[in-house]
């Protein structure tokens, strides 16, 4: 039977529907509209009543915060609803599936979703096609026609066609069949096709081979343009003539000495030299040197509990422009997912991000945007959702974030991830294939999604890409990742890999075809979503989380077990053979057969003549018009981007040794990333990770634009305490479509001969990178963009952040002087960096800021923001101008050197002095959250008053009847769970014994074995952690379902009541917490107490995930795991969460108070309980944290305590160690 439910929220509880009225209120001025109403929409396949009951009553609501109903009265009413395109990966209704299969033992039925705006008002029909247009993006999603309830992707598998005739085509027929196939490839390119298969096979090919040939030879795969042979080099430069002829001397010079001119001038020759040098040189003897080109690679050491051991760190950038511009959400997180499964494919956990994107003014009214294109404001917020929902779910840090605004990206958007990534290195095996060996595929199944993104990220955009490019963007699914994760951490599998490929651009074709020279691959055993995949949409599919391991086949059984008990499956897809071939089968039929020399040609390589000439500009970027201190903070690329910021989780992971903004108030930024490594044990290592990249510079010129992209992301990590000499480097070019035009050749060229010339002057060498060369739309283009990203690691001891530290003490501005024709004087630069890293060694500096976009007075005003210090400065140099490369430093001695010009001090007072101006520190801050507060506001509820509530203290603490010398902790692992390493390390530190049980939920087999274990292991642990993450990617619709399921199971339910019996402790954290409250657990200590007045766990009241440190305090000690505090200390605590509002009933909160139940409470930097949504970040009632069941055993809070060790969260205030591990485990020693 099929069936369809609808569910909307109670009235309290309308956040979402709330925020979605208004925005659209906002954006597209409805007057006549006064509300709408949400509601989810499920479609049910192949289900019976029993399916239907567990899944209105456990799964698609709850209830507490839910209404449901079988069918709701839309007569006469406007309403949109809509839903994902078929094919179209819905992380909504997979989670249902995943769920209800917990529930019902049965794997056949399936889930759809969509959702019904119901418009509450009048609406014209103009009014009504505007809301249809920003409700429903035609490349994700579609109107949804509540008439049908079909399941439409069960159909039919086509044949692969044999373009019949193709030999004999000519020039027009070749033509006409690119375009009526929509390829990337040039008409030299199948011509050239034509001709192999014409007289080397000597028949005509098949569709499955063409569209493998064109992702193959895709520029996204094949770097097409930067491995375009560069002839006929002219130089018309104006000023910087002799400056950029000199860098191409140094070029030429630097070939002749790599390779003696062997190989022809490309753009990527060019990329590469400078790094090939020094390498030549003995200047980068710590490159990792491997076959296998997963992501940079260096040797490093790192101390692990005192011992030093050998490392690999990995890092990589990766772009996802062209399907963040037509699909911001799906298009976003794949970028961070591609970018993790880069290092993550080398065998390293990736452990730190980076996200730097450009976009054209996203405060413009939304009907100023161009036609066919999204507002910017849309992609820029989609955007920011989809790769925080990403990073979010799978843990991953990402602990800086900036947006770079210049009208360029109007053309297309900009969406850059930087990932780091380590492992121990005797853990990475890397291995020559051998015939016989096989392929295994790992990870999530296949569909539609993704079929052709690589070819479509190499084409220009163009008017109809919004409604021809629906199959090109990929979906991601983060739980699966974090699956290959934990897998991929385990020595006993990685060290059966011999070679890995990650399913990035190009699927099976390119992920399993660059393995070996010569495959037979069965795509009949690739594991698919749905049925009716063609042979040519399993070939190139784009389906993310799925990994191509190369290992020897008597391994497979040994490999497959260590998959299954992370919860993923692993089948063979192919075996090496002898012969250079690529050859795929597909129902019996083979569908690809090409020489391997053939595939490498990459098609016809291009030559190209090249023009370098002055910028797009005559503006001189190094001067600025500005005239005030509040015109400079409201600056496009000055104004506060912290509402944008903290959508991403920057604390997860136990690593982050810098916030991305830091003092008491939270509110200076970061340099860049800082954090340790993912080691089991203890380090003081870190790994610095900074950018560089100036939008108007490269404009101006190209050439300067590179030069300074080295200089700005060496001087960050110099600032931030780290030695610029031993970075090593990766940039990100990203330019408009050249096409044959000598002039725009000109750019790209001239951009790396400033690169060259940075790299060889700090001797600092670009070991990788990526290039995007279809920035393009109609006649607009993006501008030259060639982002540096730098890489070091260093001692935490050594780290020092940007935040004014006290009052009396100086301020130096440590200036770079560029050249007449303004080139960097790198000279005056290695010198300036040296003498600020000697004086952080010292102890001299405490507080360091390089220079940005608003000059002097933008970075005075950042660092005293922090922690509202003042600052009174008299100086002659222009304080509003961009000094790329300078650095202001803070330090409570007088410094004697004539690098460091005295510019001030800072001062007791509540203001900012620069020369005759002078600002209230708290007006400059409003003044500088202005800009963007509207898209991405920092906090809400400002008017939130205190709360007086009491506060419970217990003077005698009740220990276990029974004692233990390591108490037994099992800590289970749901699909989506994030925090267990940092977790366990918690608990091993305080002395307890801890497994971690992954919980498998493949098949029905899997989920009934999984819930007889875990039940066994929890009667038999002293112990149950819950922790942190998003079970299930939080869905659908109310984070915790999967887990407080499994919870109420009668076999686990039993398991935890025992363990309660005797004497056993409970703790959620985050999730953990959610699913307590869920279950019935909390507040009650068992499951049979829930009903619909329970307390609950809901959306935040800002409407998007907040990433935080949070001031909370204990209000009751009652509880075994807060019994070494005393009422109103207070923790600086680490908060990262969507669902994190505590929702209670007043004759609730009374109860639980009077009980000692209410064990922590937000509050204000005083100590106060508050409503105020500064500091209560998602709205919680009566300020309410963390609560406990009735005798204090089961302790649920949001707030991650596991996430704090010595060396982390240096510019954040505050006691930041809150060991409720330690109290836990001691109660069962009676300490």
């Amino acid at each position: 039977m099929n069936y369809r439910v609808y569910v909307k929220k109670k009235e309290a509880l309308r956040v979402e529907a709330d925020s979605l009225f208004h925005e659209l209120k906002q954006n597209l001025n409805l007057s006549d509209v006064h509300g709408i109403e949400l509601y989810n929409v499920y479609d049910v396949f192949n289900g019976d009543d029993h399916d239907m009951e567990l899944l209105k009553d456990k799964v698609l609501s709850e209830k507490v915060t839910d209404e449901v109903f079988d069918e709701i009265a839309l007569e006469g009413k406007t309403y949109i609803a809509y839903e994902c395109l078929p094919g179209q990966y819905d992380q909504r209704a997979d989670s249902a599936q995943q769920c209800l299969m917990l529930l019902n033992n049965k794997q056949d039925v399936v889930i759809k979703s969509g959702k019904i705006v119901i418009l509450d008002g009048s609406v014209s029909e103009e009014e009504l096609i505007a809301i249809k247009n920003y409700l429903i993006n035609p490349v994700e999603m579609r109107e949804k026609d509540l008439s049908v309830l079909i399941n439409e992707e069960d159909v039919e598998i086509e044949a692969v066609p044999v373009l019949e005739g193709f030999c004999a085509l000519d020039e027009a027929g070749l033509e006409a069949l690119r375009q009526e196939h929509g390829l990337a490839m040039t008409l030299a390119d199948i011509a050239h096709v034509q001709k192999y298969f014409k007289e080397e096979e000597q028949r005509d090919l098949t569709l499955t081979e063409l569209k493998v040939l064109d992702t193959y030879w895709s520029d996204h795969c094949r770097h097409t343009t930067f491995e375009t042979i560069l002839q006929n080099v002219t130089f018309d430069a104006g000023s910087l003539q002799d400056s950029i002829q000199k860098a191409y001397e140094t070029y030429l010079h630097l070939r002749e000495e790599v390779h003696g001119n062997k190989k022809v001038m490309t753009l990527m020759d060019m990329a590469t030299i400078a790094g090939k040098y020094l390498r030549k040189n003995g200047k980068l003897e710590d490159m990792e040197v491997s076959d296998e080109i997963n992501a940079c690679s260096i040797e490093i050491t790192v101390d692990v509990d005192g011992e030093d051991q050998q490392w690999l760190l990995m890092f990589k950038n990766e772009t996802h422009n062209h399907p963040t511009e037509i699909e911001p959400f799906g298009g976003a997180s794949t970028c961070i997912g591609g970018a993790i499964r880069d290092p993550l494919s080398g065998r390293s956990y990736v452990y730190q991000a980076m996200r730097i994107t450009g976009a054209g003014d996203i405060t413009k009214d939304i009907k100023e945007a161009l036609p066919n294109k999204l507002p910017q404001s849309r992609i820029s917020k989609g955007a920011a959702a989809g790769y925080s929902s990403y990073g979010n779910q799978i843990g991953l840090a990402t602990t800086y974030v900036k947006e770079i605004y210049n009208d360029g990206y109007v053309a297309k958007r900009m969406e850059v991830g930087a990932v780091v990534g380590a492992a121990p290195k005797e853990n990475v095996v890397r291995k020559k294939p051998n015939a016989g060996d096989i392929v295994v595929l790992i990870g999530g199944a296949t569909g539609r999604d993704g079929v052709g993104g690589a070819t479509g990220s190499s084409k220009e955009h163009n008017d109809t890409s919004l409604t021809k490019c629906s199959s090109e963007v990929q979906k991601g699914n983060a739980p699966i990742e974090r699956k290959l994760q934990r897998l991929f951490r385990n020595p006993k599998a990685t060290r059966l890999i011999k070679k890995a490929n990650d399913f990035g651009a190009g699927g099976v074709s390119v992920a399993v075809g660059e393995l070996a020279d010569g495959l037979q691959i069965d795509l009949d055993k690739v594991p698919v979503k749905y049925s009716g995949l063609s042979g040519t949409e399993l070939a190139i599919s784009e389906s993310q989380e799925r990994m191509a391991v190369l290992i020897e086949e008597k391994d497979f059984d040994e490999f497959k077990q260590y998959a299954y008990e992370e919860n993923l499956d692993a089948c063979i897809v192919a075996v090496v053979t002898e012969e250079p071939r690529l050859v795929m089968q597909f129902q019996g039929k083979e569908i690809v057969n090409m020489s391997r020399a053939f595939l490498d040609t990459n098609g016809v390589r291009g030559l190209q003549d090249v023009l370098v000439k002055e910028g797009l500009t005559t503006k001189d970027p190094f001067h600025s018009s500005v005239k005030s201190i509040e015109e400079d903070l409201q600056q496009p690329n000055v104004a506060s981007q912290i509402g944008l910021a903290e959508m991403f989780d920057a604390s997860i992971g136990k690593s982050t040794v810098l916030m991305p903004f830091g003092g008491k108030y939270q509110l200076t930024e970061t340099e860049g990333s800082v954090q340790k490594l993912p080691v089991f044990g203890f380090t003081n290592t870190a790994s610095i990770m900074t950018h560089g990249y100036h939008p108007e510079v490269s404009l101006y010129s190209p050439y300067l634009g590179a030069s300074y992209s080295v200089v700005e992301a060496l001087a960050r990590v110099t600032a931030l305490g780290g030695n610029y000499a031993t970075c090593r480097l990766t940039n990100q070019e990203y330019f408009e479509r050249l096409h044959t035009d000598p002039e725009k050749w000109g750019k790209p060229m001239q951009a790396l001969l400033g690169l060259i010339e940075a790299e060889m002057a700090f001797e600092t060498p670009a070991i990788g990178g990526k290039d995007s060369m279809s920035g393009t739309f109609n006649d607009i283009s993006v501008p030259p963009t060639l982002i540096t990203f730098a890489v070091t690691t260093e001692k935490t001891d050594n780290i020092i952040s940007s935040e004014c530290k006290a009052a009396g003490h100086n301020l130096y501005l440590v200036k770079h002087t560029p050249k007449a024709n303004k080139t960097p004087d790198y000279e005056q630069l290695k010198k300036n960096f040296a003498l600020v890293r000697k004086h952080i060694l010292n102890k001299d500096i405490v507080a360091a800021a390089t220079v940005k976009f608003g000059g002097i007075a933008e970075t005075l005003c950042k660092m005293s923001f922090g922690n509202k210090i003042g600052i009174d400065v008299v100086t002659n140099e222009p304080v509003f101008d961009i000094s790329i490369g300078s650095i202001i430093v803070e330090s409570d001695k007088v410094i004697e050197d004539d690098a460091f010009i005295l510019l001030g001090t800072t001062t007791d007072t509540n203001s900012i002095r620069i020369n005759e101006e002078r600002i209230n520190i708290d007006d400059a801050i409003a003044v500088w959250c202005k800009r963007y507060d509207k898209i991405y506001p920092m906090s809400v509820d400002h008017d939130g008053k205190r709360v007086d509530t009491p506060t419970y203290t217990s003077t005698e603490h009740k220990k276990a009847s029974k004692t233990y010398d390591k108490p037994k902790v099992i800590i289970p692992v749901f699909p989506g769970q994030n925090c267990e390493y940092d977790t366990k390390q918690q608990f091993e530190r305080a002395g307890a014994e801890v497994e971690i049980y992954v919980f498998n939920n493949l098949n029905v087999t899997s989920i009934e074995r999984s819930l007889k274990e875990l039940s066994e292991k929890i009667a038999h642990a002293q112990i149950l952690m819950l922790v942190g993450g998003f079970s299930s990617g939080d869905e659908p619709d109310g984070s915790g379902k999967f887990i407080a399921n499994v919870l109420s199971n009668p076999l686990v339910n039993e398991a935890v009541q025992t363990l309660l019996s005797n004497d056993g402790l409970i703790l959620g954290i985050c999730n953990g917490f959610q699913a307590l409250i869920k279950s019935g657990l909390l507040p009650y200590g068992n499951i049979e107490g829930l009903n619909e007045a329970s307390p609950t766990l809901f959306r935040n009241n800002i409407n998007r995930h907040v990433s935080h440190i949070a001031t909370t305090k204990v209000t009751s000690n009652k509880s075994p795991w807060l019994s070494s505090f005393t009422p109103n200390d207070c923790h600086s605590i680490a908060m990262s969460h969507g669902e994190g509002k505590f929702v209670v009933s007043e004759e609730v909160a009374k109860e639980l108070f009077e009980n000692g139940q209410v064990a922590t409470q937000y509050v204000d930097l005083e100590g106060n309980p508050t409503m105020d949504g500064t500091y209560n970040i998602n709205g919680s009632y009566y300020a309410i944290e963390g609560i406990t069941s009735k005798d204090g055993r089961i302790l649920g809070k949001m707030g991650h305590s596991e996430r704090y060790e010595d060396g982390l969260f240096k510019n954040i205030d505050g006691n930041k160690l809150q060991n409720i591990f330690e109290n836990g485990v001691n109660y069962f020693k009676n300490k």
